[in-house]
């Protein structure tokens, strides 16, 4: 798991939204719930941001997805979403951030 937080720890890390349609883009590519939604059905209605909720998580497992293999991303998401995305304004969002002080908590 380290060596891949590690692999994007400095790497500028592209997210913008659009709080209207709930639309978020990694990196220019749009994601969408549905590949998320086979690993935690958090929130069948889609992503949010700004809180610490439903839609917030779906949308720190699907960049997680994105960014890790299925395990860490499991495993790191609701780190992340904390960190990330749940400090994000409830507005219209681009922002550029890195992985270098992401420490998720290890669980056993």
């Amino acid at each position: 798991m380290k060596s891949q937080i590690e692999q994007y720890s400095n790497l500028p890390i592209q997210l913008k939204g659009d709080i209207e349609t709930g639309r978020v883009w990694l990196f220019d590519k749009e994601l969408l719930p549905n590949e998320s939604l086979k690993h935690k059905n958090h929130s069948p209605n889609g992503f949010a941001w700004r809180y610490g909720g439903s839609g917030p998580a779906q949308l720190a497992l699907a960049i997680c997805l994105e960014l890790f293999d299925i395990e860490t991303a499991l495993e790191v998401y609701q780190d992340f979403k904390w960190k990330y995305i749940a400090v994000i304004h409830q507005s219209d969002f681009e922002i550029d951030f890195t992985l270098e002080h992401f420490k998720p908590e290890v669980r056993n």
